[in-house]
């Protein structure tokens, strides 16, 4: 298993979120984490890659790429982000600086040193998203959909092995959605694990995948149930 939860709980600060979680997702499988505001989604996936941190006396196991995160140092975070690919809701992209400035600056932060090799991997990740025209773009000339789309693209660079996507279409309109949501299912098919937060429960029979649902504190498998679920409770935003 590339993320392995067995009986973890997760706080914010000294408040327990989310407790007893039971959570697991492999190579190449796409799952959705669902949920009203303030269930904890947020929470979940922030644990995943340690901006929030687990309590050994309060889990049972915790690993994430064989890393165990209970006892993983601080110092050795950025070495497990390198394998993860984040994608905010708020883009996060870094608006004094071109497209092609964005995605070298995080090449040039992981440890990428030959510049053909950089300038291959930009070229093919701004292909795969469809946005090779808007390499020397700033991204306030971009609309909300073509920056999400840049920041898929970020998060491709270093072919990560998990992707870590929080509410990537909350902001988006319907078709926008659509095609970062197939986007993301076609990364899968390279071997990559995406997890996806998410109150678009439309998308879930588009697209179908693995479905967690945060409730009352605790985090359920629903894959197969979701379709009955009352779309009025989780179709609400981020939390």
């Amino acid at each position: 298993m590339l993320i392995e939860y067995n009986h973890v709980n997760i706080y914010q600060q000294d408040t327990v979120i989310l407790k007893d979680v039971n959570f697991g997702i492999d190579k190449g499988e796409f799952a959705y984490i669902i949920g009203k505001v303030g269930s904890g989604k947020s929470s979940l996936l922030k644990s995943l890659y340690c901006e929030l941190d687990l309590y050994i006396e309060d889990c049972e196991k915790a690993e994430i790429l064989g890393r165990n995160l209970l006892t993983l140092r601080r110092k050795d975070v950025p070495e497990l982000r390198r394998h993860l690919g984040i994608i905010f809701q708020d883009f996060q992209l870094l608006h004094d600086r071109s497209v092609y400035q964005n995605l070298l600056f995080v090449l040039k932060a992981t440890g990428w040193k030959d510049k053909a090799k950089v300038e291959a991997r930009i070229d093919e990740v701004l292909e795969t998203v469809g946005l090779s025209d808007k390499k020397n773009s700033m991204p306030h000339e971009l609309s909300g959909g073509e920056q999400q789309r840049i920041v898929v693209a970020r998060a491709m660079l270093n072919h990560p092995d998990i992707i870590i996507a929080d509410e990537p279409t909350g902001n988006l309109d319907p078709e926008t959605a659509e095609y970062i949501v197939r986007l993301l299912k076609d990364i899968t098919l390279t071997g990559t694990a995406v997890i996806m937060s998410t109150h678009n429960i439309q998308m879930l029979d588009k697209f179908p995948g693995i479905v967690y649902r945060c409730h009352d504190g605790s985090v359920k498998d629903v894959t197969s149930e979701y379709n009955s679920m009352d779309l009025s409770e989780d179709a609400q935003t981020t939390d």
